[in-house]
């Protein structure tokens, strides 16, 4: 049997709009991954919460500003925790300016507001480190 995928779904406290990415626990759930959603305070707590539960994906919500801080910081962590194999992606709302930064920091995709959720499925089934055989 195929291991599901594991997601961390993560947010700022300070960004109460998490609509988003409510939703987006609940399709993929319902899409057969295993979901684990979690607010968060600092970047070091989504990258422990992320090591506890072995993820393969970790998802970032940011509408509320202060992204690049929490994205460079946690891409960096993995990197230094031997953990680059995770999947990195963001969704909320991000400018394109951004969205190239992050990408250069080894952010993967960043989906905004209204994006397809099958298209999100599919780019989580192809990228996670599942997908590439190199979950332990």
């Amino acid at each position: 049997m195929e291991q599901p995928i594991r997601v961390l779904l993560a947010k700022p406290t300070h960004d109460s709009h998490d609509r988003g990415v409510r939703y987006l626990a609940r399709v993929l759930r319902d899409g057969g991954f295993e979901v684990v959603f979690m607010n968060f305070l600092l970047p070091e707590d989504v990258l422990s919460a992320a090591t506890q539960e072995d993820v393969d994906v970790i998802g970032i919500s940011s509408s509320a500003g202060g992204h690049m801080h929490v994205f460079i910081e946690i891409a960096q962590a993995l990197k230094e925790s031997g953990q680059q194999d995770v999947l990195l992606m963001g969704g909320g709302i991000i400018s394109s300016s951004d969205v190239k930064k992050l990408r250069a920091e080894g952010v993967g995709r960043i989906f905004g507001p209204g994006s397809d959720p099958d298209e999100i499925k599919s780019y989580i089934r192809e990228n996670a480190r599942v997908a590439t055989g190199t979950r332990n």
